[in-house]
């Protein structure tokens, strides 16, 4: 029953995370996003798809899990990552999940689900769901048992053979694209190890999926027959994972376990990287600042040492040391967006004219590239608010709480942004959509009240 009470958990958060671009935000970095998407981007044109097309996301979760969502969105957990050894075994995840987008998986899931609703009543399964989710005992033990089984196993043999299938795509994806299945291969062997465990201690992943035992023989069949089974990927995305197991490391583990796995007699690169991040989460300002400084002095023109010094600075009180940092940052990498924010961020805290000037062209170039980042339309508000256009500041604050889920918030503002702005320009219409779109959900969670 705990398997069969995991796996609709996950079933069901797939279907939230895709009706909620905020829940799918979790930990939102321009390092990391950059080193999955040079993982994804080759897979994804082998694909036939166009790699800005797919978003990819980061869980704050140290299972090891990963899964699409409505919309072409593949979702990994932090804890996926970090266990990953070698990026060819992100890219075999990477393979996979785009395996279930070719294979529109996801829609044909919420049709699994609906058939599933004949045999239990749908509170029953999501009431599983939610004594998953909420790690409450009482709410599972509270559903009829039994009819929800019925229908969750039907689900269960749903989501092994859909597995199955992008098991199938993954190979022919890395065969595309030349790369060895060997990390797919290890990573298998991985969840190898979970099946020993007792089911209160497995990730979820294992649950989900077939055999692990028949996925490593399948792949172990294919890198025989393969000739690209000896290709490694270039040094260059070997040291990209290094850095992004490190950051994440440094930035999730406690300051004392990151100092433990990387000595401060490691030299490396990805050490002093994850050293910097211990000690700037453990308040120790100054040894990050030098360790940050050792590697600017190495690399000079890495825009990500260029943030986290920034990033240190601003958030001890020093706006104005911090502004060069993210100012260069962004000259190196202008289309990442999560850069142009954190410039924004600075440049609105220090409040000068020219300088929120400069912050709402950042943010909004920003938004060319992402627009489902709530700090970006609060600054925008702020931006805009103080540069004196007050239409744009209210539907930029519209756009913030309807992220947030704020609706009533949402409409209010939005409301507010069409008395100012002239009527039927773009921004006063997506101000009416905004106001139609939170009027709309208010209503529907009304009704089910």
């Amino acid at each position: 029953m705990a398997a069969i009470v995991a796996v609709i958990a996950i079933l069901f958060l797939q279907l939230a995370l895709a009706r909620n671009p905020v829940l799918a935000a979790g930990i939102r970095d321009a390092e990391i996003e950059h080193t999955i998407r040079v993982y994804a981007s080759p897979l994804l044109r082998a694909a036939g798809f166009e790699p800005e097309d797919v978003s990819l996301h980061i869980l704050n979760d140290k299972g090891i899990n990963a899964f699409v969502a409505q919309g072409q969105r593949i979702f990994l957990t932090s804890g996926l990552l970090m266990a990953a050894q070698r990026p060819e075994q992100v890219v075999g995840v990477l393979a996979h999940e785009i395996g279930h987008i070719t294979g529109g998986h996801l829609a044909r899931l919420s049709g699994t689900l609906k058939d599933a609703r004949n045999h239990a009543l749908i509170g029953q399964v999501i009431g599983l769901a939610l004594g998953v989710l909420s790690k409450n005992n009482s709410v599972t033990a509270a559903t009829n048992a039994k009819s929800s089984e019925i229908a969750v196993k039907g689900v269960l043999r749903f989501s092994r053979t859909q597995e199955r299938s992008a098991d199938q795509v993954a190979i022919n994806l890395l065969e595309k694209t030349r790369t060895s299945a060997t990390g797919l291969l290890e990573f298998f062997e991985l969840l190898q190890g979970q099946e020993l465990l007792v089911r209160a201690r497995q990730d979820a992943y294992v649950v989900t999926h077939p055999r692990t035992e028949d996925r490593i023989a399948f792949v172990r069949e294919h890198i025989e027959k393969s000739r690209y089974s000896g290709n490694h990927l270039p040094g260059r995305v070997r040291a990209m994972h290094e850095r992004m197991t490190a950051k994440l490391k440094g930035f999730i583990n406690p300051p004392a376990q990151t100092l433990q796995e990387y000595p401060a007699d490691d030299p490396a690169i990805n050490a002093r990287y994850a050293r910097a991040m211990a000690y700037y989460r453990d308040s120790r300002m100054e040894e990050a600042l030098k360790l940050i400084g050792g590697l600017l002095k190495q690399l000079p023109n890495d825009p990500y040492f260029h943030e986290l010094r920034g990033q240190i600075l601003f958030e001890n009180g020093k706006l104005t040391e911090a502004l060069p940092d993210y100012e260069r940052a962004v000259a190196l990498r202008p289309q990442q967006p999560l850069l142009r924010v954190g410039l924004a961020h600075v440049q609105v805290e220090l409040n000068k004219p020219p300088l929120i000037k400069a912050a709402i062209h950042n943010l909004e170039e920003a938004l060319r590239y992402d627009r489902f980042l709530p700090l970006l339309w609060q600054l925008a508000a702020t931006a805009y608010g103080r540069n004196g256009q007050l239409g744009r500041s209210a539907l930029a604050l519209s756009e913030h709480h309807l992220l947030l889920g704020r609706y009533q918030d949402a409409q209010g503002q939005a409301a507010k942004a069409m008395r100012i702005l002239a009527k039927d320009s773009p921004s006063w219409l997506r101000a009416q959509d905004i106001e139609n779109t939170a009027k709309s959900i208010r209503d529907r969670k009304g009704k089910r009240n």
